[in-house]
């Protein structure tokens, strides 16, 4: 049945899809803006509550980040870098975190739509909050790592949090979940539970399966290192054994699904085999338990494939089967011939699947045997209520009035509520 337009909200803005990492960065925001057009020209929209988010501010960011950090962050720009060279440094800036124009609104950007999505489903206004630009999961409390600046996903837990006693995170990037798995290592309120490729010197080189969590944290790190190749078969099995038994364990209120692209055939950086079938299913998989989910992005870096992916999923989420012919819009010729303008991927190099049987079975033994010293659904005894966040109050004069999918900023949709945008046909 399909899922009600009223219980899945989606957060975008323009405005991140313009922000640029610079010249053969392989991080390209740009994917978010086709991800977004691709979901106005499948017509997913009107099926959609449909926000511009609330810009964060350095307050939420000092829910989780450093000070200095944050401060640093909100007043470098591009020409004052060569000045600041210790302190880029220190806080891990530079190469694969360049400074660019816009950087700290680009965080704001970002981080306000996963922080707003846990905030719907925390005051139960929405069951499902997407948040493409969202799931920059490698920053840490005071540096920046991977491409990541600012860790929305953090942000967006610690919101969950204050309504829900146990949370559990999942991260299908091909990178291990690295910044949120450090946050919350030594807590059972949330569980942490990453899939991804581990060896051979990937980054970050962290998430291996002796990983499991320290102090009252023990156990509830779960992670599920991979080898190249991995085929949709062998994942989707794996990981719906595995997140069979974290439910069943641990009885989480709420999800956060973080679901890199990174990890499709024929990503420019990653090293498995998965089909948009195959990575979507996870969603699917997921949403059958019917708790409160945020979804978010992450990784993914052929941007063609990036869009594809996640508004394949954005439909997967709302139970409306996409056909395979990409319909004409904005970015159509451009980019989507890679794979005769379908959306499906177009793998041009088989990498093998060094996954063997029994490899994946001892995965599974350990799994099993280290969920086994969970508590069930541990207590969580709450003196006093910490304060909710406000509801956003969304202005509706910040939108664009222009419906046309085709425009380069085709933006969200006009609409009578003052709460929420979409599509009134």
């Amino acid at each position: 049945m399909p899922v009600s337009k009223e219980r899945v909200c989606y957060f975008y803005d323009s405005e991140v899809g313009t922000s640029y990492y610079g010249p053969n960065h392989p991080m390209k925001p740009h994917r978010l803006c086709m991800t977004h057009h691709l979901v106005l020209a499948y017509g997913l929209h009107r099926h959609l509550q449909m926000f511009r988010p609330r810009k964060a501010t350095a307050n939420d960011f000092l829910q989780f980040h450093a000070e200095d950090y944050v401060k640093f962050l909100s007043s470098i720009t591009p020409d004052k870098q060569q000045q600041y060279i210790s302190q880029m440094q220190r806080f891990n800036l530079g190469e694969d975190c360049p400074i660019f124009d816009g950087l700290f609104e680009f965080c704001r950007s970002y981080t306000g739509g996963s922080i707003d999505g846990a905030v719907r489903l925390n005051n139960c206004l929405s069951d499902i909050a997407i948040n493409w630009s969202g799931g920059l999961h490698h920053a840490k409390k005071a540096e920046a790592s991977g491409f990541c600046y600012i860790n929305d996903l953090v942000l967006a837990i610690l919101e969950l949090l204050k309504i829900h006693p146990r949370v559990v995170y999942i991260d299908i990037d091909i990178h291990h979940g690295d910044g949120v798995e450090e946050a919350f290592y030594m807590t059972d309120r949330v569980m942490t539970v990453s899939f991804h490729k581990f060896g051979d010197m990937f980054f970050p080189g962290t998430g291996s399966i002796e990983d499991i969590g320290n102090n009252t944290g023990r156990y509830y790190s779960v992670n599920v290192p991979l080898h190249d190749g991995i085929d949709d078969t062998s994942f989707t099995e794996l990981f719906k054994f595995v997140m069979q038994k974290v439910m069943v364990n641990y009885q989480p209120s709420a999800i956060v699904l973080q679901c890199g692209a990174d990890s499709l055939a024929a990503d420019r950086i990653g090293c498995f085999n998965l089909s948009l079938d195959g990575h979507a299913e996870c969603v699917n998989f997921m949403k059958s338990f019917k708790v409160p989910i945020l979804v978010t992005g992450g990784g993914g870096y052929t941007k063609s494939n990036v869009a594809r992916c996640w508004a394949n999923e954005t439909a997967v989420i709302l139970d409306k089967p996409l056909p395979k012919e990409i319909p004409f819009h904005d970015y159509y010729y451009e980019y989507y011939s890679d794979a005769d303008y379908q959306l499906r991927i177009q793998s041009r190099t088989h990498i093998e699947n060094l996954n063997t049987s029994e490899y994946l079975d001892s995965i599974k033994y350990q799994v099993s045997r280290n969920l086994s010293s969970v508590e069930s659904a541990p207590c969580v005894e709450f003196k006093e209520a910490p304060p909710e966040s406000l509801i956003p109050e969304f202005d509706e004069d910040l939108f664009s009035s222009d419906l046309r999918y085709g425009t380069t900023d085709a933006g969200l949709l006009s609409t009578p509520r003052s709460d929420s945008l979409y599509d009134s046909d």
